[in-house]
């Protein structure tokens, strides 16, 4: 075969296969960059309600005032039973997540409130409506002033 044509056809390869990475490398870089949305259900030991309630006011303040990654951690109790606690937990992403676990605020909530919790389930969320979550909150601001 004409040398042209091989260095063409090596030139074609090497151009595809730095195509195939970079679709790869954008395709990884979304889901790192793609939001954690959670509810975390927690049954409390009633004996520990007001301390648990305590640590946990205090690790979400933190986690949103410190955390960038950090949108919300919102901490509410049923009305009627107030054991059981949920938690609405929105990270920007997983990597804001992993990074909130190593943080000391949330390792002093977690092995404080370890003989607290009765029950722990992670339940993770897909959003349906994104665009409206980020008026949500523009518009709790608003209402601040």
């Amino acid at each position: 075969m004409n040398k042209v044509v091989v260095g063409f056809q090596k030139l074609l390869v090497l151009f595809l296969i730095l195509i195939i990475m970079f679709v790869s490398y954008n395709a990884a870089s979304a889901q790192q960059k793609e939001m954690i949305v959670r509810i975390s259900e927690i049954e409390i030991d009633s004996n520990y309600l007001e301390e648990y309630k305590a640590i946990l006011k205090e690790e979400s303040e933190a986690s949103v005032r410190l955390e960038p990654g950090v949108i919300s951690i919102f901490p509410m109790y049923q009305k009627e039973n107030p054991t059981e606690v949920r938690i609405l937990e929105i990270y920007a992403s997983r990597e804001a997540y992993e990074s909130h676990l190593k943080t000391p605020h949330f390792q002093r909530y977690k092995t404080t409130t370890l003989k607290m919790v009765k029950l722990l389930k992670l339940v993770d969320m897909e959003t349906m409506d994104a665009k409206t979550m980020t008026k949500i909150f523009r518009k709790m601001e608003k209402s601040k002033s």
